[in-house]
């Protein structure tokens, strides 16, 4: 196998073996990066030199006998909204150039404290809305990538990096994971800090993982998972063992509860006949649930939720520098100025309801079977699709995966989500094992 397509638990395992040395892993890292990056633009900025450093810093560590994380010596990439005190952080927008925090984001530390290395920084849409930035689909340069997290799903796509993270407001994790056919997680709301991550909406933003296997995907999530009282949505509780629960075998078949969504008309034919075949597929594990009529406007109340807050968390930037925002993010940021406060409000406190009405779908069903997109990555690279078919799941802050099981008409990835009850992470990892193995993937 190629170095630089090594797992990062094969990686991490071969590290600690002295089988390879971080410096080697993230010089193919690098050395793959200069080959393929002018074609695919996964990244916002990279160093070489100092990402090396940070490598010779690992192999130097672990030859030291000094403690070491579960990361130790691995490359991450890191979307471009994530500040880091040793990278410019300049969230997709020329407003923001030339940003430099001076300290990492907690994710961002976590991920040190891991032993990781800090690869780069990953290509963000727009203040991570939804105005394309310059990276391309790895299969298919000619289609959008997805985003907002278009870089990290991109480069883990294309070998560049085993790991990177980003976020996901609407679908901004499993919506380019499935466009560019990778692992991407996005875990119960709360369940990992957002302390200096550019805030979009408190009630919706949420912090995601991309991998190519679902065991790389609980190895970074898991070191991810800690308490931070500088974010008031995390909570003090011990960190699921995502790893070891998701090399399990179910004690029984998991059941699946099929969902079209109220936008089930939106899937592309494609998506429907792939769905209708893999349900067939699975036969008796899997059943088709309606939800019930009050999410027929949950799509809506998102729309509303985020928009108002987007007016309120970039009203500088709308103020000072509105001519340089896109079109779509002024006509966004301009219809959440309208939101009336008792509007909002109404639409914040529908979250907890959704969630009790899927409770009880959960007394039944171990996880929802879902599309992850309406379908293939579109041709052009003006938009970054449609996060329809994600909209719900993260206004109910539920964890959710994509796998990339299947394929469109075309040739292209075509991701099958899994959404699960909150604070239920690593049952879903190990349901998502479960899924993949029987789907023959």
């Amino acid at each position: 196998m190629e170095l630089a397509l090594m797992s990062a638990t094969e990686a991490a395992e071969a590290i600690l073996d002295g089988k390879v040395t971080s410096e080697e892993f993230v010089s193919a890292c690098l050395d793959h990066i200069a080959g393929i990056e002018e074609r695919i633009g996964a990244w916002a900025y990279l160093d070489p030199d100092h990402a090396l450093k940070q490598a010779r810093a690992a192999d130097q560590a672990l030859q030291e006998g000094k403690g070491i994380g579960p990361l130790n010596g691995i490359p991450v990439g890191v979307k471009d909204i994530f500040d880091t005190r040793d990278m410019p952080t300049e969230d997709g927008t020329v407003l923001h150039a030339g940003r430099q925090p001076a300290e990492d984001a907690a994710a961002v530390a976590l991920l040190r404290e891991a032993g990781a290395i800090i690869l780069g920084k990953t290509v963000t849409t727009e203040l991570a809305v939804y105005a394309p930035g310059k990276t391309r689909n790895p299969h298919d340069p000619e289609c959008t990538p997805g985003g907002s997290s278009s870089g990290s799903a991109a480069a883990v796509a294309a070998g560049m990096v085993p790991l990177a993270i980003g976020t996901q407001t609407n679908g901004s994790v499993i919506r380019p994971a499935s466009y560019c056919g990778v692992y991407g997680y996005k875990p119960t709301y709360g369940r990992i800090s957002r302390h200096f991550v550019l805030q979009q909406s408190r009630p919706l933003d949420q912090i995601g993982v991309f991998a190519r296997t679902i065991e790389d995907i609980a190895l970074i999530a898991e070191q991810l998972m800690a308490f931070d009282d500088r974010d008031p949505d995390t909570r003090l509780r011990a960190r699921p063992k995502l790893v070891e629960t998701q090399a399990q075998e179910p004690p029984v078949p998991p059941r699946l509860a099929f969902v079209k969504t109220p936008v089930w008309d939106q899937a592309e034919t494609d998506t429907k006949e792939a769905f209708g075949e893999l349900v067939a597929h699975l036969g008796e594990n899997v059943f088709e649930v309606e939800l019930p009529e009050i999410f027929n406007d949950a799509v809506e109340q998102h729309r509303m939720i985020m928009e108002a807050d987007l007016a309120r968390s970039f009203k500088r930037e709308y103020a000072h520098g509105k001519d340089k925002l896109s079109a779509i993010l002024r006509e966004m940021i301009e219809r959440g100025q309208q939101v009336l406060a008792v509007d909002y409000n109404d639409a914040v406190s529908r979250i907890p309801v959704y969630n009790r009405a899927l409770d009880k779908v959960f007394e039944w069903y171990d996880a929802i079977l879902t599309p992850a997109t309406t379908g293939e990555a579109p041709v052009g690279l003006e938009s970054t699709g449609s996060p329809i078919f994600c909209t719900i799941w993260s206004l109910c802050g539920m964890p959710a995966i994509t796998l990339p099981i299947l394929q469109g008409a075309h040739g292209m990835p075509l991701g099958v989500q899994l959404a699960g009850p909150r604070d239920d992470d690593a049952r879903l990892l190990r349901t998502a094992r479960w899924l993949v193995n029987s789907a023959g993937g």
